[in-house]
Order: structure tokens, then sequence, then C-alpha cells
């Protein structure tokens, strides 16, 4: 298994990513949408989630297709990013047609960035214009690190980050990740350099310094941790005909990445969550282990973009946490 050309989820043909930020709030928006609405399911394993529209993508549910996935900083404020992406959406004739009316589809995720050092005494919510912002830059191409949804971002020891990471299976089909690390615990060993990702990077693009040694003490946390101001988000996506059953499968098997690539995950005191994405772009190879290793693979990226978005961050004025680059670079 090798990364895809641009080692992004936009490696998967279909989707295109957009970032907007905010460096006085410290805090963003990152926007997945596709070139045709895309199968979408959900796995939600953190004790303190925010979310919306999460419930209409169980398998269970008539809805089959979404037009946009929304990660947001800003706690439930962030919800309203959402908002946003769909008078966009809206403006662009995409959307389910419903009695006359078109309604695009927008489930989204949140993270806590409230207490990170930035400036959040608004006077209207800001989340809602990041979106549409984030919406409009969507592309092949975007930046990692201290963007998006990562821009304030926060790990138990180092600025967190938004990541991304791509694989192409021998099969042909593609997989890739998008995560923005706001995580309980460290996404490195011991307070570093060496990454808990690291038996899974691909080339140098953490840093190739390969694992670290033990024994290992306890994981640092954030101090002060109170339920729910901890979150890692993330989506996981193919190029593979998925289902939604399928799909929701994908995410919970990625979430074996979280637990590879973070220290501490799923707690009572974060919101972890993982969307699976899939495009339908090519048909999911006939092998009946087919769907086994498209979780593997999701897994996988995961883990790898949760340690590019720690070593992708970088330092701002007025940060709470110093960036690995600051400390190890």
């Amino acid at each position: 298994m090798q990364p895809g050309p641009r080692n992004l989820i936009t490696d998967v043909a279909g989707l295109r990513v957009g970032n907007a930020s905010d460096d006085m709030l410290k805090s963003g928006v990152t926007v997945v949408t596709g070139d045709a609405p895309f199968t979408c399911g959900v796995h939600v394993m953190g004790g303190a989630p925010g979310t919306r529209e999460t419930d209409l993508l169980a398998p269970d549910k008539s809805v089959t297709d979404v037009d946009a996935l929304v990660l947001s900083g800003g706690s439930a404020f962030g919800l309203d990013a959402a908002s946003g992406v769909m008078e966009g959406l809206r403006r662009r004739g995409r959307g389910v047609a419903v009695a006359g009316f078109t309604v695009p589809i927008v489930p989204a995720a949140i993270l806590f960035d409230l207490a990170n050092g930035g400036d959040k005494d608004w006077q209207q919510n800001p989340y809602a214009a990041l979106g549409a912002r984030a919406l409009e830059a969507a592309g092949q191409d975007f930046e990692l690190g201290s963007h998006g949804a990562g821009t304030g971002a926060l790990t138990a020891d180092l600025k967190g980050g938004l990541g991304s990471a791509s694989v192409v299976l021998p099969s042909g089909v593609t997989v890739g990740a998008l995560v923005a690390v706001n995580a309980l615990g460290p996404a490195v060993v011991d307070g570093g350099p060496q990454f808990w990702a690291a038996p899974w990077e691909e080339g140098a693009e953490f840093g190739g310094l390969g694992p670290a040694r033990g024994p290992f003490g306890l994981p640092a946390t954030k101090l002060g941790v109170r339920l729910g101001q901890n979150t890692t988000i993330a989506v996981v996506a193919t190029d593979a005909a998925l289902d939604k059953a399928q799909a929701t499968r994908m995410a919970v098997a990625a979430h074996d990445g979280m637990a590879r690539a973070l220290g501490l995950s799923h707690s009572p005191m974060d919101g972890d969550l993982v969307f699976a994405a899939a495009t339908g772009v090519r048909p999911l190879p006939e092998a009946p282990d087919a769907a086994l290793w498209l979780g593997h693979a999701a897994a996988i990226c995961l883990a790898r973009a949760i340690a590019r978005g720690v070593y992708m961050a970088r330092p701002a004025p007025g940060d709470l946490l110093p960036s690995w680059q600051a400390r190890h670079g």
C-alpha cells in the first residue's frame, strides 16, 4: 500500500476540502464536499460529542446521501457552521428535493476550543460565515496543521491541528482520512518527539523519527480537564461503492486509528467521532474480505493523519501550548 499522489483525503476521487480560519478567534471550520452527493455513515465513541444531523446517517434511516460534512471548532456554537454551508449549497441547487424545496444534507461535528487563548467575545456567532467561506474554498489541495478546524486545537502537551493522509490498496481502491486533533491525551510518546503513530508512518510524513523505546509512563492529559472539552473528529473516505451499513462499519474500524495514534482516546471526557464517506466512483471488489481491508486502511490512514496534524501545527501569538515544531523541529 502506498499513499495517493497528494497524501490527502482528496486523493479519493470526487471529494474536495475547504478551510476557513480566524486567527484572532483561534478557531475555524473545515468542510468536506463532493462533486456529487455521497454515501455516509458515522460512529461516535466519545462520551461527550457535539453533533448535527448524525441520526439520519444510521443505516435504517431514509436519507441515503449527504452533500457535505463539517468539522468545526467553537463547541456547540460551531454547529452553526453547517448553516453557512447549507446556504451555500442551496444557492448551487444542491440537496434533497422535498415538496418543491431543495434541502442540503450537511452533518457536522464540533470540538471544544473556547478556552485556547483566542478572542471569543463575539457580538454575533461567527461560525456560519466561516462555514460559508470554507465551502467556497473547497478544492483538491488544502493546508494542514493550524488551519480550518485545527486552527485552535490542543492536545495534552502540544498544539493539535488538522491532518490528512491517504493510501491506495492493491485493488486500486483509494482510502483517505481527515482529522481535527483536539485530544484529551498526547499524540507523542512521553513528551516526544516520537509519535504514537510511528509504526504506520509513510516516509518522513511526520518527521521520520521511528517509534519510541519503552517502558512508557502514564500519558499526559490536559490540565483542568472537564467533560466535553476534548474531541478528535474525523472523516475517512473511499472511492469504492458502499451502502450506509458498510460505511458505518468502515467508521467503526477507523476508530482503531485513534487508539493507535493517541495516548488516550474514547473517554467519557471527549467526543471522539468518525464519519465515513463513499463516493462510489469504483465498485467494491468482489473478494469477501474487501470491506475488512477498507476498515484496516481507514484506521492506518487516520493514525497517520493524527500525527501529521500535530506535526504540521505552527506557533501563533497567544498560544497556550507549544507546537511540535517549536519544541522538537
